[in-house]
Parts: structure tokens; C-alpha cells; sequence
């Protein structure tokens, strides 16, 4: 038997539910603060993300699903989702349509890493991208955006970190003054951040190496680096979270992942994971929209792992009661009176009443057994006595009370 490829994951119909509970908060939330779904497609142009994501970060380096179509393109399943999305902007003008573009997306990304828990390699992700403004205004409303989504599915008790990468230039003097301090240590560094030194020194603080850790406790602070315009930001942004009542750790050693991020950077941490404590995060990108061949444009976002937000509600017990998707069950002894059946359930799906009829024939018995299986309020049974009348018998499941309904007059008695 074929089995599903390793790293992914089948969605059955007992936890679907679940996603589109999850999904329906994202649409809620996102509405709520004015921002606008884009779905940009599954796949693009390697340089896409080769460009915008950055040459030494892993994801580029060891992670990405990368092919050569018929054409000779080199295209890749999507990795991250602000890359693409930005691509999309750049394309169709849409900063031109708008002072300010607020943007959300939900889909699936690919990284090929370790499978674990909470990280598969197809996994799902909600992001928000806010465009057009440089002022940290826009920073703590994604924060707050996010922190609403929490809210809204029960989590309430995460951590906020946040850190300043500050302005290119700042950015710049720092990895400077860091590379001659990881040089000297360069031998006892891993593997894997001796070839990010080389590439990406600020990688190397996101090391959880343990030898590393050591080193990287002594490192430089980025914080003391801070010019006025950075310490202006960075000291604005903290002032509107504390008076928007959000509680907040300074991490100076937060870089996040990506090459693109410039001033605020953030993430979120909850207990309920373990060790893998991080189920999202972002920051802003003000240098993005030029790596993608744009004119220059300010922007901050974040993204939300969702298997990771789904392993949160069920630590916390937040998940919502299940729904039945069946209010009505319609069951007939006389496969003469199937036409008759279909009628009457096509006539309650007009009326959004779920509906659902008996395919195999089976006894009255075994049709009551599913209904009861499916949980429905009602069950219809088509007899032929009854049709005489243009009526049929109708039970409640849940009080075992039954009586005969004229058809025209169905609707009204389920609602």
C-alpha cells in the first residue's frame, strides 16, 4: 500500500473542524483591523525566495524544495509567505492603489527538515504583512493583530519577545563588530556556524548549539549599537505595546531567520511546546521590495505556524465542540420511494438544512443506527401510507417524540 510521503500529514474529517474553526478567527480577526486576504500561488521563480529570504539562511541552503520544470526554470515550492507575497505586490502595482496596504494569507509551505512535532514538511502558516508605513505604529499593530488571534482561539498565556536590528546601516556596523568577535572563536564554533559566519554572522546567535550558546553569551549587544533613529523606534514601539497593555522581554540576541528584517523583530513562545517553544513571529522588512527588483517600501509583518497553534488549543483544552454536519436524516424501507427521499432532502438543502439519505439500501434499523451515528436532530421516514397524505413521519432523536408532517410543511417543523 502506497503511504503518504514522510513529513506530511493527512487531514481527517474528525479534526477538519478543528482547521476551519482556526481558519475562520484568521478571516475574523483579519477583517477586524482592516487587512485583505492574497493568495499567491504554491510555487515560484527559486530567485524569488533565493533573493528575498537570503543565500546563507538555512532555509535557502538545506531546506528548499527546488526543481527544473520542462522549461529550464528553476521554480520552488514556497517556503516562507512574505517573499512571495511581495513579489505579488511588485507586480500588480498594489502599492499604488493604496497609502497603505494591509495584507493577510493562510496556506501551505514546504521545507524539507527533520519531521517533529509541530513541524512537518508540508506545514500551514497565517501571516499578515502591513505595507507602505516606516513608522512603528504599524510594528505593534501586527502585534496586536496577532495577539487578537490568540485570543480568539483561547491562548492568552504566550511569551512576546522583541528585539531592534535597527537601520541597514546600524545593522551593518554591528555584523561587523560581531564577525571580528566570532572569528576569534572560530575554531570552537560548529559546523554549521562556521559556515554561517562566513555567510550571515547574525545567524549564528540563533545557534542551538550548547558549545555555541557559550560563546554567543559574551558576544556584542546589539543594543548598545543603537543610533537615535533606531533607539527612537524601538523606544516608541515598546511604549505603544505597554499602554496597549501587552507585556513584552527584551531579547537582544533575537535575530529571527531571515535576512530581510531591519528594526523591530518579534516572536512568539508558549510552555506548551517543550523545547520547540516558538509558534511564530516576524518583523519589518523595509529592504525587501529592492532585493525583488521594486522601489524602495517600508513593511512589518509576522506568520503563525498553524499545526503549532492546533498543539497549544489542545494542551489548553480550547478546542471547540464539534458540530454536526447532519441536522437531518431521511430513511425510507422501499427503494421505489428513493425518488421521493431525494426530494424531500434536496428541499431542506435549499433551506441550509443539512441533509443526508441512506445509499446502501439497508434495513430500517441499520438506517436509525446511522442516524443516530451521525448524530442528527431528526429523522424522516418515507413510507408510503404517509405519502398517500403528502406526508411523512418525522422523530426527534434526542426525545424519541414522533409524528406525521405534511412535506410542504417540513421546513418549518426542523427549524
Amino acid at each position: 500500500m502506497i503511504q503518504s510521503i514522510r513529513g506530511t500529514k493527512d487531514l481527517l474529517p474528525e479534526t477538519s473542524y478543528l482547521w476551519h474553526f482556526v481558519e475562520s478567527k484568521f478571516r475574523e480577526i483579519s477583517a477586524l483591523y482592516g487587512y485583505e486576504e492574497l493568495r499567491s500561488p504554491i510555487f515560484e521563480k527559486t530567485e524569488v525566495f533565493s533573493r528575498g529570504i537570503g543565500e546563507g539562511t538555512d532555509i535557502v541552503n538545506k531546506e528548499m524544495y527546488t526543481f527544473t520544470d520542462r522549461g529550464g526554470d528553476s521554480l520552488t515550492l514556497r517556503p516562507e509567505g512574505t517573499a512571495g507575497l511581495v513579489r505579488a505586490v511588485l507586480q500588480n502595482g498594489l502599492i499604488q492603489q493604496s497609502s497603505v496596504q494591509r495584507l493577510w494569507y493562510f496556506g501551505p509551505f514546504f521545507r524539507y527538515e527533520r519531521p517533529q512535532k509541530g513541524r512537518l514538511r508540508q506545514f500551514h502558516q497565517y501571516g499578515a504583512e502591513c505595507i507602505s508605513s516606516p513608522y512603528p505604529e504599524s510594528d505593534v499593530e501586527v502585534i496586536l493583530l496577532a495577539d487578537s488571534i490568540f485570543k480568539a482561539l483561547g491562548i492568552k498565556d504566550y511569551k512576546l519577545l522583541i528585539n531592534t536590528l535597527g537601520t541597514k546601516e546600524l545593522r551593518k556596523r554591528y555584523r561587523d563588530e560581531l564577525t571580528k568577535y566570532l572569528t576569534s572563536y572560530k575554531d570552537e564554533l560548529s559546523e554549521d556556524s562556521k559556515y554561517r559566519l562566513e555567510v550571515n554572522p547574525l545567524r549564528v546567535l540563533d545557534s542551538k548549539d550548547e558549545k555555541d550558546k557559550r560563546i554567543i553569551e559574551n558576544a556584542p549587544d546589539i543594543l548598545t549599537f543603537l543610533d537615535d533613529v533606531s533607539t527612537d523606534h524601538f523606544e516608541t514601539v515598546k511604549s505603544l505595546l505597554t499602554a496597549s497593555g501587552l507585556k513584552y522581554e527584551i531579547q537582544p540576541r533575537l535575530v529571527r531567520g531571515l535576512d530581510y528584517y531591519n528594526h523591530t523583530v518579534f516572536e512568539f513562545q508558549s510552555d506548551a511546546l517543550g523545547a520547540q517553544d516558538s509558534f511564530g513571529g516576524g518583523g519589518r522588512y523595509d529592504n525587501l521590495f529592492e532585493e525583488l527588483g521594486g522601489k524602495p517600501a517600508q513593511a512589518v509583518g509576522f506568520a503563525l505556524g498553524v499545526e503549532r497553534l492546533l498543539l497549544i488549543m489542545e494542551h489548553l483544552n480550547a478546542f471547540p465542540a464539534r458540530k454536526n454536519s447532519v441536522d437531518v436524516f431521511v430513511v425510507t424501507y422501499d427503494v421505489s420511494l428513493y425518488e421521493t427521499t431525494l426530494n424531500i432532502a434536496g428541499l431542506l438543502r435549499k433551506r441550509n438544512i443539512g441533509t443526508s439519505v441512506d445509499l446502501l439500501r439497508r434495513s430500517m434499523k441499520a438506517q436509525f443506527k446511522e442516524s443516530n451515528k451521525l448524530q442528527a436532530k431528526y429523522t424522516i421516514v418515507v413510507a408510503k401510507d404517509e405519502l398517500v397524505r403528502d406526508s411523512v413521519t418525522i422523530k426527534n432523536m434526542e426525545t424519541s417524540e414522533q409524528q406525521e408532517v405534511l412535506i410542504s410543511e417540513l421546513e418549518k417543523f426542523v427549524f
